[in-house]
């Protein structure tokens, strides 16, 4: 009799143990994990009771909360009277009763909600006086006059547009389309903010997606010329007047394949172009030639200065670009000029352009200006200039801005004159699917001589003009317009 009691003991006191044990890890230790997942409604029901932050742009609330009478007690609103919710929602993201939060919401959702750290006193004072804390306002480095022009320069193309302040990393601009309205799901009736999410998710053209900084990523086209010029100038064995090899047709090796121009016949000086002439007519053959010359570990190694294969966050999460690797001739010749598996995003190639423009000095990307305290409106925290790298010397960065400026006053960006601004440019045809029309980019910083932006744009498909596509003649003018918007304040 009493071994069984024994065992019995034994069986209850070890049950007891594990039950104590489980309970104590989801209390203490996986607490927060749970409290922030963005799946927990709970946590989410909670907050839609308290008076959350503003996200602001240029000092007007583009999210903010009302307060209404219902349960939730505060209604989330985007847009305002002169900002389009749509034109913002891949930033904002949105704050549903069924969904979570996405976007901004997210990222600085202890912010806005109140329950960040940095809001400690404030949360003492509400202990105090029995009032739910109010969140912080959460101020974005974008300018609503370049996000304007990136997002009626898109229009009902799907793309997408950068603009990064070259010397800060400032984010001036980030449009993606097609746009949304995050307002359908912010609806307290839980199936109507239930069904706006599917209708979100099931939209043509894949709205929810960033295509900025995420989403499916592109071939950068001859826009990755540049990079493959910056790996040449950094190997220290070529110039901008170097001398290539540019035929009418580039015979591949290993292969029948060819590769050919992008216009009839051979390149400049009778098929033997400069570098900075290459990059200027954004001749094909002398590209693939020097990028077979330079091997693929300098392309990559390049690649990789320049933010390639790199997490980042701004605080939204950006989708990391890639160059692929263990590549044969072939293969390596066309990912020189941007195809085969390169990949990217706009947002990779606006940094690598105000790499350049910066003097070879490329700062971390950033999103959020400063956090302001909701009561006092004294800042909680500013976001400061950080280099992140530095992926080409000053000289290098000083020939490619020279380079880039040819590409604008003597070869395919033209588009991009601004009268007595000069402007460094290069434009990008990017093949992507068979039959599919190709994507259209742009590149560029204004002025060459004192950048004060970089922009980055894509139009997917060649957006109005499918096949007839250049991205001189599509992306050129988005980008063009949102400098600007900068240099012509």
């Amino acid at each position: 009799m009493k071994k069984p009691l024994t065992h019995i003991a034994v069986v209850g006191f070890v049950m007891f143990a594990l039950l104590f044990g489980s309970t104590s890890w989801v209390q203490y230790v996986t607490a927060d994990s749970l409290n922030n997942n963005p799946l927990n409604n709970r946590r989410i029901l909670d907050q839609l009771a308290r008076d959350r932050g503003p996200i602001l742009v240029d000092g007007t609330p583009i999210a903010y909360s009302e307060p209404v009478d219902d349960k939730y007690k505060y209604q989330r609103k985007y847009g305002s009277d002169n900002l389009d919710p749509r034109a913002y929602a891949s930033l904002t993201g949105y704050y549903s009763v069924v969904s979570g939060a996405s976007g901004m919401e997210r990222a600085s959702g202890d912010y806005l909600s109140g329950d960040s750290d940095a809001l400690f006193y404030d949360k003492v004072g509400s202990f105090f006086t029995g009032e739910q804390p109010r969140g912080a306002a959460v101020e974005l480095t974008i300018d609503p006059k370049v996000q304007q022009a990136a997002w009626d320069g898109l229009g009902n193309q799907n793309g997408a547009a950068v603009a990064l302040d070259p010397k800060t990393g400032k984010i001036l601009a980030m449009a993606s389309t097609p746009g949304w309205d995050p307002n359908a799901l912010a609806s307290h009736d839980a199936t109507e903010a239930s069904q706006a999410y599917k209708n979100l998710e099931a939209a043509d053209g894949k709205p929810a997606y960033n295509r900025a900084i995420g989403g499916n990523l592109y071939p950068p086209g001859s826009t990755f010329k540049v990079l493959v010029a910056a790996a040449a100038l950094e190997s220290g064995d070529y110039e901008p007047d170097s001398q290539l090899n540019g035929p009418a047709t580039l015979d591949l090796p290993q292969t029948t394949a060819t590769i050919g121009n992008s216009h009839p016949g051979a390149c400049r000086n009778g098929g033997k172009p400069t570098l900075a002439d290459s990059l200027a007519e954004s001749c094909n053959t002398s590209f693939a030639s020097l990028g077979m010359d330079l091997g693929e570990d300098a392309i990559a190694k390049q690649a990789e200065k320049f933010g390639f294969g790199e997490d980042l966050e701004i605080p939204l999460n950006v989708t990391p670009s890639s160059f692929p690797s263990d590549l044969n001739p072939p293969q390596l010749a066309q990912s020189s000029l941007g195809q085969y598996e390169v990949r990217s995003t706009p947002l990779q190639m606006a940094m690598m352009t105000a790499g350049i423009a910066n003097g070879g000095k490329m700062m971390k990307p950033q999103l959020v200006d400063r956090v302001l305290n909701a009561n006092t409106l004294e800042p909680i925290s500013e976001t400061r200039p950080s280099q992140v790298s530095r992926p080409v010397s000053g000289g290098t960065a000083d020939k490619l801005t020279d380079m880039m400026t040819g590409v604008v006053e003597n070869g395919t960006a033209s588009v991009a004159k601004m009268g007595d601004t000069k402007v460094a440019a290069k434009t990008g045809t990017a093949q992507h699917a068979t039959g599919a029309a190709p994507h259209a980019w742009f590149i560029s910083f204004a002025p060459a001589d004192d950048p004060q932006v970089a922009v980055a744009v894509v139009v997917e498909n060649g957006g109005n003009a499918g096949n007839e596509a250049y991205g001189a003649t599509v992306a050129g003018p988005i980008a063009k317009n949102m400098m600007e918007a900068v240099v012509e304040k």
